[in-house]
């Protein structure tokens, strides 16, 4: 007696024909884009442009780092004579600076003055001469008539530039040795440097100065 036939699902008739059945595959396949298996050049455009950012990045850190060392990245750390390093101010800089602000004016940038009003500051001896009487005239001011290289001027008056009382300017005795320093060594002029230690001398040493006379700074040494 033969037994009945076994409900394999699988041996079941289908319920859709073929046609439904492409129908429905293009139903959902409708809309998807067709790439044909080629990659898309966003993804490859971002990949190369972070691949080259952290190179970069590992460039820099090799070049710059200092190896991480803590004597390189530590803050906290001074100098070897313990105190924090002052940088070095080029007297002439300074004054070559400080005389474009307030001397080029009377004086020219080729430190010829004017014919006439202002003085010269090339070749002259009251800028090659004596130190105290240059200091003097800068610090206190000069008024009245002055003869330089054989010819008078008296047309303007000569400002105090000093920390003195009335002095318009009140530079620093830095200062003012910077642009004594810059024009005895300009133009062709060969002088000696001045000193902030000669300027402070000059100044405490004529306290309450109004401005110098020629006779006045002819009388110092």
């Amino acid at each position: 007696m033969s037994s009945p036939a076994s409900p394999d699902p699988r041996h079941e008739p289908s319920g859709m024909t073929d046609e439904n059945l492409i129908t429905a595959h293009e139903k959902e396949a409708a809309g998807a884009p067709d790439t044909h298996a080629q990659y898309r050049l966003l993804p490859l455009v971002l990949l190369f442009v972070f691949s080259g950012l952290i190179f970069y990045a590992g460039a820099y850190l090799n070049r710059y780092s200092g190896h991480f060392s803590r004597d390189i990245f530590d803050e906290r750390q001074l100098p070897a004579s313990g105190q924090p390093a002052v940088a070095a101010i080029d007297p002439v800089v300074l004054g070559k600076r400080q005389y474009a602000l307030a001397c080029v004016t009377c004086h020219m940038p080729n430190g010829m003055g004017v014919p006439n009003l202002y003085p010269p500051l090339v070749g002259t001896e009251w800028v090659l001469g004596s130190e105290e009487r240059l200091i003097a005239i800068v610090v206190h001011g000069l008024k009245g008539p002055i003869t330089v290289k054989g010819n008078v001027y008296s047309a303007a008056a000569m400002p105090a530039f000093g920390q003195v009382p009335g002095g318009g300017y009140n530079w620093s005795d830095e200062r003012i040795a910077a642009v004594l320093t810059y024009i005895r060594q300009e133009w062709g002029n060969e002088a000696g440097a001045i000193t902030a230690q000669q300027v402070a001398a000059v100044r405490t040493a004529h306290p309450d100065r109004k401005e110098w006379t020629e006779p006045e700074l002819l009388a110092l040494p």
